[in-house]
């Protein structure tokens, strides 16, 4: 049960929250609170596994090996592009956006459906950069608690990008040589 100063200051925080949803886009349909849902949403997920880290008492390394950030960066990309543009995983994001057209080999454009909340998490789960973070965190996370299956999965995500680079680059060679035909 609220009290009627709980109701006042919910009051004034959703007026301050629409005056500076109004000031801040100016015109333009910007979801501030579904972009505020989803970094509540990040700090609850990263503070869970960094809980769950400090409660299984798991030493932390005094630096990260060279080698484990080059594999975890690739790794991040390679899985970011796959649920953030993959034709395969657009069952999982066709909720939150609309189909445009395809946009690059096996990759598809869509855009984010601009229904309240929806259209922040539309706009996360089709930017590779957006669902990278999500990703390394995940990665990383994963690296403390089973390493060596973390490491297993992020080189075989490695050598997927690695597959898929030396594939462009051989469709590229392939359309120089027959002149795009």
């Amino acid at each position: 049960m609220g009290t009627a100063a709980d109701s006042r200051f919910t009051g004034r925080l959703e007026r301050l929250l629409r005056g500076t949803q109004r000031d801040y886009s100016a015109g333009h349909e910007r979801p501030l609170g579904g972009y505020l849902a989803a970094m509540a949403g990040f700090g609850a997920y990263t503070a869970a596994w960094a809980t769950a880290v400090r409660l299984r008492r798991r030493p932390l390394p005094d630096r990260p090996e060279p080698w484990d950030v080059i594999l975890t960066a690739v790794a991040t990309f390679r899985l970011s592009r796959l649920l953030s543009k993959a034709s395969v995983t657009s069952p999982l994001r066709a909720p939150f956006t609309r189909y445009v057209g395809p946009q690059g080999p096996a990759e598809l454009h869509e855009e984010a459906r601009a229904d309240d909340g929806e259209g922040a998490v539309g706009e996360l789960v089709t930017c590779p950069f957006c669902v990278s973070v999500w990703v390394a965190s995940t990665l990383t996370a994963g690296q403390l608690f089973w390493p060596r299956g973390t490491r297993t999965a992020m080189g075989a995500l490695t050598a997927l990008a690695g597959a898929d680079a030396l594939q462009l680059a051989y469709g590229a060679l392939t359309d120089k040589v027959t002149g795009g035909e």
